[in-house]
Formats: structure tokens, sequence, C-alpha cells
């Protein structure tokens, strides 16, 4: 795999230069040379009207697609309940499944954690594997991957999924690495080529201003995390039934490079970002963080989740937890509220797919107002506790 010139083809026209995207092309002695940094990227070789320049590719070794059946869901589960994106994918997965005609399999794991089997067969799923094991009490990658590998590489899914939220995240990555397969994230929308057996994977592109469709058609298992609330779980049918299957964790030698020492929850009033319906973020409009108080009782108010703009967090103003956006958590509530958020694209990327997006900023022609449902325009340290004092009224009557 490389890049080649072939001297005797090459008569140093220079039309190669200006092509090459990292300026690494150079004609000596009028002959082209390629110096160091080429990514293959081939707008050289599309350039070059003598086909002087070359790039050889590895070939990708061709699977047996026929190997590898079965739609599967990553089950996250904190503490013992089930997180609400593990319904949703269970609730998209079985329709994907019943196109392809193959089983859906929830993978669950955890300590003592067996009772949710049940549970996961209610919403849909056909199999159900339980790794429960005392060193897979606390999300660790390390144990978790260790055990997800080794039972892909037993059971051989065509498609696997998981929840784009903070666990999801950081699991299917290390997951999609040892097993030399592709993972597109952050998907919106999942559909299936029946004839290829293909996933088609869905996601926002160039910071949401348009929609990529990702195929992994030569690697298997495919796999993909999905944003929450995208999607709609199925009505619980208690009626169901499947098989549970405990997996054999006696022989794993296990890799666990840390552990958890404690677990410290945050005080106050806490709804989680990634499935709450209604969220009310706050951005350096306010000015100060004491006035990230006023979006704290509006959220608690209407039952919401509190959200901030990377620019108040990185002021310190409030926890990285709370962060919307490209570098932090994608969210899709019913309702959003934009306070104090001029709208900087990255924001936007990860707060745009809101059925319903309030935006309260003093700057008429700020970003923000572009993708708002509602706009407000006026000093958002005067228009909050105006808002909440009508909420207030409106709920308790």
């Amino acid at each position: 795999m490389g890049i080649k010139v072939f001297i005797d083809k090459c008569y140093g026209c220079k039309v190669c230069v200006p092509s090459c995207p990292f300026g690494i092309i150079e004609v000596i002695d009028k002959k082209a040379v390629i110096k160091d940094g080429c990514n293959l990227c081939g707008a050289c070789v599309s350039a070059c009207k003598f086909k002087a320049i070359e790039i050889t590719r590895e070939v990708e070794t061709t699977i047996d697609k026929s190997l590898y059946k079965g739609v599967w869901v990553f089950a996250e589960q904190r503490g013992g309940k089930l997180a609400n994106v593990t319904l949703e994918l269970l609730g998209e997965g079985r329709k994907l499944a019943d196109e392809l005609k193959e089983p859906l399999v929830a993978v669950i794991l955890g300590k003592g954690i067996e009772s949710l089997s049940k549970k996961l067969i209610a919403q849909g799923a056909d199999k159900v594997f339980v790794a429960d094991a005392p060193e897979l009490e606390s999300f660790l990658e390390d144990s978790y991957t260790q055990v997800i590998v080794d039972l892909v590489k037993q059971e051989r899914p065509n498609i696997i999924l998981y929840g784009a939220t903070a666990i999801g995240r950081s699991l299917a990555p290390k997951v999609a690495a040892r097993l030399e397969t592709g993972l597109t994230a952050d998907c919106t929308g999942l559909e299936v080529d029946v004839a290829e057996r293909n996933l088609l994977q869905t996601r926002p592109a160039f910071g949401g201003n348009l929609m990529a469709t990702i195929l992994c058609p030569n690697h298997r298992p495919q796999m993909a995390t999905v944003r929450p609330k995208v999607f709609k779980p199925l009505t619980e049918d208690s009626a169901r039934t499947g098989e549970i299957t405990p997996v054999d964790l006696s022989a794993v030698k296990w890799d666990i490079r840390s552990k958890v020492l404690e677990v410290v929850k945050e005080t106050g009033y806490i709804v989680n970002l990634e499935e709450a319906n209604i969220i009310v973020s706050g951005g350096r409009g306010l000015c100060d963080p004491k006035n990230f108080a006023m979006v704290e009782e509006l959220a608690k108010v209407l039952g919401g989740a509190v959200g901030a703009s990377r620019a108040a967090v990185d002021a310190g103003w409030v926890p990285y937890a709370h962060q919307v956006g490209q570098t932090g958590k994608t969210v899709g509530p019913k309702i959003y509220f934009a306070c104090g958020i001029h709208g900087a694209i990255q924001h936007m990327a990860g707060m745009s797919s809101a059925d319903v997006i309030i935006a309260i900023n003093k700057n008429p022609d700020a970003p923000i107002f572009k993708i708002a449902t509602y706009g407000i325009v006026g000093d958002v340290r005067e228009v909050l506790p105006l808002l909440t004092k009508e909420f207030q009224k409106a709920i308790g009557a």
C-alpha cells in the first residue's frame, strides 16, 4: 500500500503540484517528488494526464456474510435499572431483525442483573445473554470489552447497536477496534438493505448541515451507537417468551487495569440529560455563574434537566456533565430552552434534533434563532424569572 511516481512517464508539467491538499509534491529536475505525509487521497492521480502517479491499496478481504446472523442490542443498565435508550433500541432492533428474518438478541452485563432479562424479552428480545459477575458490577471499559468481544467471536452477530450515552460511546469504539470492524457514531436513522444484509446508518455530518448514510459492507459485525430519544420503545408484552442464556465466565482471565474506588452522586436536582424530555440550557449570556440558579429553577418547575453551552462549562460555571454539543452530549428532547446561548454550530449539532426549540437572547441576529421554533429577544436574566413564574401558575392551575 503506497504511492509511486513513474519517472519515465513524468514530464515535470507541475499539474499535480496544486492538486495536492497537503502541499507535499515538488517538481525536482523535471520530475515529481512526493514527500512524507501523503494520505493516499488520490487527488494527484486524477490530476496527472500522463498516468505517471499510481496508488496501490490493500485488497479488502471478502468475508462470508452468511456466517453472521442476529441483531444485537447492548442492554445498558445502571444500578440494576435499564437505561431508557435500551428499550428504544430494542424497539428499532425488532424492526431490523424482522426485515432480515434474524433473531433480536439483548446482551446485558453486570452483577445480580438476571431479573432484568424478562423485561428485555417483554420489550422485544428473542434471546438474552446474561453476563453476571462481580467484575462487571460497575462499568469499566476493560472488563465489559473483554466479555463482549469474546461473545461476539463465539456467536458472530450481524449487527450490534449501542446507545450513544457516556457508556455506549466509551465501550463501542474499543469493541470495534478489537474486532477490527467499523463503527458509526451518533446515528439518528437505521435501515437495512435486505439483499446485501447491510445496515444503512444515518447520522448528522458537517455540524448537522447534512445527513450522511454510512455502510460497512466488508466487515462484520456492523456496529452503531444511536442517539437516545430517536426511536420509540415497543409496548411491553409480559406474555412474550424467549431464551435466557447465562454467559460462562468461569474461564475468563480478567485483564482489568483500573477499578472503581467510590461512586460519588452529584447532589441537588438532577435529571439525566440524554433521557430528558425537557432541557433548559444556559450560556454565557447569563453573565454570572450565580444566575444559573434561574436555569435550574425553570428546569425544576418543568421537570426537566439542566444543560449548558461549552462556554459556560469552560468558564467553570457548571460541571462538564451538563455540556450539550459536539464535544458534550447529544440530546433530542421534546422541548429545548436555549437561554443566553449564542448558537455556535458545535452546540447546535448537539441539540438541533429537539422537537421544539425555544431561544432567549438579547441579540436578534444570534445564530440560535435560525433553528429556533420560538424566539424571545431580550435579556435572559429578565425573561427567565417571568417564564418560570408563568409556568408555575399554569402547572399549578
